[in-house]
């Protein structure tokens, strides 16, 4: 699932998002790609509470769909 997420700047951005969706899925595999913008998650969380928990670490997030 993929997420656009507006805020991320900087590693603590990288961190505070991966720490966030590891409290629901510690075996997710997340990746953060600062320059677009968007968050790649592959894991067993279902995409509503990855986004609320993105959300919930300080940032604005919108579904970008699947994959």
């Amino acid at each position: 699932m993929k997420f656009d997420v507006e805020g991320m700047t900087c590693g603590h951005c990288v961190r505070a998002i991966t720490r966030a969706i590891h409290t629901l899925d510690p075996d997710a595999r997340v990746d953060v790609d600062l320059p677009q913008g968007v968050v790649t998650v592959e894991g067993q969380a279902l995409p509503d509470a990855v986004a609320d928990a993105i959300a919930q670490a300080g940032y604005t997030v919108r579904d970008r769909g699947p994959g």
